[in-house]
């Protein structure tokens, strides 16, 4: 399991200590992987359309192909829908 973000690496760091996360967080500042996968949107906050990351998880299988796309993830069930999906 990998996580990406746009944030630095010793921000990632902090939050990946924080958070007590047992997994790898990548920091993709031009955003370069969130694009290849589609995750970079254009967004709207507070009236204000800007750029940023859909939450997403993709199950990658061992041959390198998406094999399952969870797109505009929350929070709430999302861990039984991945595991239901391996």
């Amino acid at each position: 399991m990998l996580g990406v973000s746009r944030d630095s690496p010793a921000a990632l760091a902090r939050f990946k200590e924080k958070q007590q996360l047992p997994f790898h967080l990548l920091s993709d500042p031009e955003a370069e992987v969130l694009r290849a996968y589609g995750v970079w949107k254009e967004k709207n906050m507070y009236g204000k359309k800007v750029m940023g990351v859909e939450r997403s998880t993709f199950v990658i299988g061992k041959d390198g192909e998406v094999e399952e796309a969870f797109r505009k993830v929350k929070v709430e069930g999302h861990v039984a829908d991945v595991l239901a999906a391996l």
